[in-house]
């Protein structure tokens, strides 16, 4: 697994979102690395971190957990919430705080669950990537940044970042998108206990911002930050007030 480290003092993890890879963090790793000693992964089977067995959200973890074995803060975007999520569930001394930045326990619609993307957007893209990968992996990364006041800049640099670690492997994005389809944490998200830091936008359409409400209601230890005018990708287009925010709670913590 591909992992950089920056920096030095208290280790803290930086978990990327589906078909990217860590260098999306590179806009706010160093200033975090001044303090802290930043991890930058890729995900097993984005990137770098090249994977023979089938993707799963437990396999994920199950690779966080061999790859550190101490304490960590995280910051986990999108998918890579997921997998922080699941890991603060499964391992609650290992993760010493847990940052959700526009992650969802639940990215598909359901019948009692309609803040997420609808199954058929889910479909589609699954149908597409086979089609047109690249094509695919472009219009996904429009729609992350979607309605946000800065949404050419997001758009430019997510596309910048895309294929910096190499071209992604087709089953290895078709199996994350399976992730993003079946994972649903709702009825275990409650058993996190360490200290919980919500980042979200208000403009978000995939991970919308009644999840981070839902999810507030649910944690014992959390707070919420929105960022007005903000989609996807808050750390890209509120990057002074992102950082801002996530130091003080690192601090804390």
């Amino acid at each position: 697994m591909w992992i950089e480290t920056r920096g030095r003092g208290p280790d803290l993890v930086l978990l990327h979102g589906w078909a990217m890879n860590s260098t999306v963090w590179n806009g706010i790793a160093d200033e975090l690395a001044q303090d802290y000693c930043v991890h930058l992964v890729d995900l097993p089977g984005h990137g770098a971190s090249i994977v023979t067995d089938a993707l799963s959200l437990q396999m994920m973890v199950d690779a966080m957990d061999a790859a550190f074995p101490y304490p960590v803060q995280i910051i986990g975007w999108s998918l890579g919430g997921a997998v922080a999520a699941q890991w603060a569930i499964q391992q609650p001394e290992k993760v010493k705080s847990l940052t959700l930045v526009a992650s969802s326990p639940c990215f598909m619609q359901r019948t009692d669950w309609r803040s997420a993307m609808p199954a058929t957007v889910l479909a589609q893209f699954a149908e597409q990537l086979q089609l047109d990968w690249q094509g695919t992996l472009k219009r996904f990364i429009s729609l992350q940044a979607m309605g946000d006041a800065s949404a050419r800049a997001v758009t430019k640099e997510l596309l910048a970042d895309l294929f910096k670690h190499g071209e992604p492997s087709i089953t290895a994005l078709s199996e994350g998108l399976a992730i993003l389809r079946d994972t649903d944490l709702r009825d275990q998200i409650s058993q996190i206990t360490c200290p919980v830091l919500l980042q979200y936008g208000d403009r978000d359409t995939l991970t919308p911002l009644p999840t981070g409400h839902w999810l507030k209601s649910q944690l014992s230890d959390v707070e919420l930050i929105v960022h007005q005018g903000a989609a996807h990708a808050p750390f890209l287009s509120h990057r002074a007030d992102f950082l801002a925010a996530q130091l003080k709670f690192l601090a804390s913590n």
